[in-house]
């Protein structure tokens, strides 16, 4: 089965990381399906049970969003909080959809990688910032599989630097 990625992005257009990592990933249609959030729900409002049914049709899932205000994008937010409801991601009643589903997220931070350590401008690391995704996956005895970052994206990456990170997040979402 496929990777379904969802996108997060409020200007993808206009994006230098995101967008590539999206172009990558569309040369591949046999083994993923790229879902953007924005584009698909401009309004905000989310078709939980067509997103549900989305998930059930892949075997792994990916969350891919710029990684801002030390978070997701709302409407990221919105989407996980209509989507991974009791009885479906979590609960009772059958509230298994995610259980021993790959699930990873990749993200483009702003700001430089020793910005996120215990000595740095911000005092936590990515990974601890990214928890609370890691603990909803695990919440839902999904099989968390880490995360794929980005770092500087504030600062214009070289054209090598983009090819290559590309690269890397085509192998990394390859070995979920």
């Amino acid at each position: 089965m496929k990777t379904l990625v969802i996108v997060s992005h409020p200007s993808l257009e206009t994006s230098v990381i995101n967008k590539r990592w999206v172009e990558e990933l569309r040369k591949y249609p046999e083994k993923y399906t790229v879902h953007e959030l924005n584009k698909v729900y401009p309004d905000g409002n989310i078709n939980a049970e067509k997103e549900q049914q989305l998930i059930e049709s892949h075997s792994n899932i990916v969350l891919q969003f710029p990684f801002y205000w030390f978070n997701c994008p709302p409407l990221l937010k919105r989407w996980l909080d209509d989507v991974f409801t009791y009885g479906w991601a979590y609960g009772s009643n059958g509230g298994d959809k995610l259980k021993n589903r790959k699930a990873a997220l990749a993200v483009s931070a702003g700001i430089n990688k020793e910005d996120y350590s215990e000595e740095g401008r911000y005092r936590y690391t990515l990974e601890h910032l990214l928890s609370p995704f890691e603990t909803t996956f695990l919440y839902c005895n999904a099989d968390y599989c880490s995360f794929f970052a980005f770092y500087g994206a504030e600062n214009e990456p070289s054209a090598s630097e983009l090819e290559k990170s590309a690269q890397d997040y085509l192998n990394f979402v390859d070995n979920l």
